[in-house]
């Protein structure tokens, strides 16, 4: 064949796309960021100013060409059914487009909740089998990242394989916190261990381990085929990092895909699972040339967002000036003769004359009142904080009313502070 005749690469991953079903897990709590997952599941916990965690796997599906979607939702999911009815309702289903809401089912041979990753997807297996496509991605729902699926399902083909994992790099320390693969030098998987002790190094970098990212392409029959058999199997956890990718990777093809950038160098991934992390991730993107682009417009994040007015800054008095220093302020917030510094509002903030917020994280349609001193702080929606409140500069005192972290950041909820508005969503 000439090379005028070759189909593109471009081309080639269009078609793997388009024969794509991707499912996002999307149904747990996050039990680590405490109050904050009280009153919804973590994939819909607010991030970036004006995103939800979940808008960031949906987002790389849209980019990368692939729009047949599935979410399996379980834990207070309304808050999630609500941000995906109003944000992600553009696909067109007469061209076989869909992002579809998929709770855990009660079936006539049993079923309910999910009793792990692997029950979840089997429970789907009937919508697998009406779409018959040849590739199905698995997700996680609640990490920060940008990845073209497209290469990752290229790769898969390109290597042969029945199973391919989405891995990171990250150090043997590190590793031990993770499911790690032991693989030869083409990244075939020869074992798969859950939080090692002693993590196995990858060939050639002693020092660096492949830590799974809990993303997996496996070939629908195949994928299929495992989650029966599992479900036929007594003892088992019905967990992917457990038992069902143990269980293949002996008889089968089973690949490892580093996410690597252009440089080949590790790429922007962030698990967000606890308080520290959560309120880091969001200071990171305060910084001048952040890890994690979100003007890229090339590879935008999509989401619903009400139709709010601008940000304002109101007065200009030698003791009351309404300014914003190197923060992030989203669309209708209200700084009224106060100071935000080195912060992230949400929309719809206001905070009122000569209170000052550094470092600080404040969610939706919060309320700060007048002579307030918020430092190094997570507000939860919804919060009227009264006015002389005083958070983040005394741990004892900030213990004793609200949730603080190992790393000193201070978690703010409106039951906390004896509002009981039950709205957060």
């Amino acid at each position: 064949m000439s090379d005028s005749k070759k189909p593109s690469h471009e081309r080639f991953v269009s078609q793997l796309t388009r024969d794509t079903v991707a499912l996002i897990l999307a149904g747990g709590r996050g039990t680590r960021l405490h109050q904050m997952t009280d009153w919804r599941a973590k994939p819909a916990v607010p991030f970036g100013g004006k995103f939800r965690i979940i808008d960031f796997p949906l987002s790389n599906c849209i980019n990368s060409g692939i729009r047949k979607i599935g979410i399996l939702t379980q834990y207070k999911a309304d808050p999630l059914i609500k941000h995906i009815q109003q944000g992600w309702g553009f696909l067109r289903g007469e061209f076989g487009e869909f992002v579809n809401l998929m709770p855990a089912q009660q079936t006539a041979q049993g079923g309910g909740w999910y009793e792990g990753t692997a029950d979840a997807i089997y429970q789907s297996i009937d919508m697998l089998r009406s779409h018959n496509s040849k590739y199905v991605l698995i997700l996680a729902g609640d990490h920060i990242y940008k990845m073209d699926y497209g290469s990752m399902l290229a790769d898969h083909v390109d290597q042969g394989a029945d199973l391919t994992i989405g891995c990171l790099e990250v150090s043997l320390d590190e590793a031990k916190a993770f499911g790690v693969m032991h693989v030869n030098e083409n990244r075939m998987v020869h074992a798969f261990v859950e939080k090692p002790a002693n993590p196995p190094a990858m060939p050639g970098k002693p020092d660096i381990a492949l830590a799974s990212m809990g993303i997996y392409i496996f070939n629908t029959e195949f994928l299929i085929d495992q989650l029966i058999k599992d479900a036929e199997t007594d003892g088992s956890t019905r967990d992917f990092g457990h038992d069902i990718i143990p269980a293949v990777i002996d008889g089968f093809n089973v690949n490892a895909y580093p996410f690597l950038n252009l440089q080949g160098e590790q790429s922007y991934w962030r698990d967000v699972g606890t308080i520290d992390t959560y309120w880091s991730a969001n200071m990171e993107l305060i910084g001048v040339d952040p890890e994690l682009n979100l003007y890229d417009k090339t590879w935008p994040i999509w989401t619903y967002q009400a139709q709010n007015p601008p940000a304002k800054f109101v007065f200009d008095d030698e003791d009351r000036t309404g300014h914003a220093i190197d923060s992030m302020v989203s669309g209708g917030c209200v700084v009224s003769g106060a100071t935000v510094k080195h912060s992230l509002l949400f929309s719809d903030v206001r905070v009122n004359s000569y209170s000052i917020v550094t470092d600080s994280v404040v969610l939706p349609e919060v309320v700060i009142g007048r002579n307030c001193k918020i430092t190094k702080a997570i507000i939860e929606k919804g919060c009227l904080i009264p006015e002389g409140t005083v958070i983040g500069e005394d741990r004892a005192a900030d213990k004793k009313r609200f949730h603080v972290s190992s790393g000193g950041v201070v978690l703010v909820t409106p039951e906390m502070l004896g509002q009981q508005r039950h709205l957060v969503r």
